[in-house]
């Protein structure tokens, strides 16, 4: 017997904030790929996913370490010391801070703010100092998912940052921002109200020089803007034992500059967890270090019930990062490991003949050319510069092995996309195998 009540779509019953949601859950495939990940014996028609950014490289150590050294408490099981994380935890979070990113003035446990997560954090930043429409500038490329995270429940607006034939860490890029905030406040009547930088930058896996960093800041101060710098892979930087002729810079925090003169220190936030440095996006664990701003301290009081990380995720954090043997052994280790993973995959690259953007020395990723490689195969295809990535990518899925979408990155030219290498061997294998089956 059919049902009393007529089926309604999602127009009717939802708000435009939830229909936006649907359409763009609509095209959020990449939980249903990680549900079903390759297996040689478990799984062989599984998905081979270089698209994440996962590092998978020392999960079996840090699992042992655990195991080995969680200690629960009925304490774990309660509200803890409230939403804005431990006082263990931010303890430990100072703690490691000072040690590894060398701060100008030291990072006390009051300047911290515990999220589940960076995405997180960056919401909560962009919600607090943005009113809806107003905007936040962020260069191209970029990583994509800095796009919802500041849009779309902030109601505020992402502009892509065009720079033409720049390198886009270089210095030559500031103007490239001055401009695009000029353009969007005098076509809107609205102010852009931050930067957002990802340094060591994701996607193109390098660190911005000092003197694009003291640009930026010089250009928050005059437009009062604030600087946001997402750091969380500061400590994955490695030896490039691969590509010559090329200049590597060392990372380096924005926690570590003198601000005097350059920018007010109310205006500059880091960011920083556990998901990448520590291969550990399943604990839920981001930071917001914020030294000299305590109203944006206060304003968590509120909004941190919705970002509040579990006892279980923090007392397991803070006794690693309390662990000075322990991370200093770990940190080694995972950039050796990534160098040899940067180097083995780079090898596959060159032996099969796909272009990649050289320089890479930090985080998990190189950016590589598969448009090139597909037309070299397909010169009589009538397929334009707009569609061709859409191409590769069903061609990519169709032969199961997912790789980061070029365009969803701000990719300025087609047919290119975000490799994650950061995997053991036999993973990478099977990936490559899969990848040039889907540009033959």
């Amino acid at each position: 017997m059919g049902s009393v009540f007529s089926s309604r779509s999602s127009n009717d019953v939802f708000s435009v904030r939830g229909r936006d949601a649907v359409e763009k859950g609509a095209k959020r495939v990449v939980w249903d790929i990680i549900s079903d990940l390759w297996h040689d014996q478990l799984n062989p028609s599984g998905f081979v996913s270089v698209g994440m950014a996962e590092n998978t490289l020392l999960h079996d150590e840090l699992l042992e370490y655990i195991q080995a050294n969680a200690r629960f408490s009925p304490r774990h099981l309660t509200y803890n010391d409230g939403s804005m994380g431990s006082k263990e935890l931010r303890t430990a979070v100072s703690h490691f801070v000072n040690r590894h990113f060398n701060p100008f003035r030291p990072v006390e446990p009051q300047h911290i703010l515990m999220t589940n997560g960076c995405s997180s954090a960056i919401e909560q930043l962009s919600w607090t100092f943005l009113n809806p429409g107003e905007a936040v500038l962020l260069g191209k490329p970029y990583y994509s998912t800095f796009i919802p995270d500041i849009s779309l429940r902030p109601e505020a607006i992402v502009v892509p940052v065009e720079f033409g034939d720049l390198d886009p860490l270089s210095p030559k890029v500031i103007d490239r921002y001055d401009r695009a905030a000029a353009d969007f406040e005098a076509r809107t009547g609205r102010r852009v109200r931050a930067v957002m930088l990802c340094n060591p930058h994701n996607p193109l896996g390098r660190c911005y020089p000092r003197a694009t960093i003291t640009g930026l800041m010089k250009l928050c101060q005059r437009r009062q803007m604030h600087l946001i710098s997402d750091e969380i892979y500061a400590l994955s930087v490695w030896e490039n034992r691969v590509d010559k002729n090329c200049t590597f810079y060392p990372f380096e925090s924005v926690l570590s500059r003198d601000t005097t003169g350059l920018i007010e220190a109310n205006l500059v936030h880091v960011l920083w967890g556990m998901s990448k440095d520590f291969g550990a996006n399943g604990l839920r664990i981001g930071a917001i270090i914020s030294q000299s701003n305590p109203d944006l301290h206060v304003a968590q009081r509120s909004l941190s019930l919705y970002t509040f990380v579990s006892g279980f995720s923090d007392q397991i954090t803070a006794s690693i990062l309390r662990d000075d043997d322990f991370t200093d052994l770990y940190i080694k280790t995972n950039q050796k490991k990534l160098s040899d993973a940067h180097e083995f995959f780079v090898r596959m690259l060159k032996q099969h003949g796909i272009e990649y953007a050289t320089g890479a020395n930090a985080g998990f990723f190189l950016w590589i050319n598969l448009g090139k490689k597909y037309m070299e195969r397909h010169a009589g295809e009538e397929a334009t510069a707009s569609d061709i990535t859409d191409i590769i990518h069903q061609r990519l899925l169709d032969n199961r092995v997912y790789l980061a979408h070029g365009t969803a990155y701000g990719a300025t030219q087609p047919g290119w996309f975000r490799v994650v290498f950061s995997h053991p061997s036999a993973w990478l294998e099977e990936a490559m195998e899969r990848i040039v089956k889907a540009v033959q």
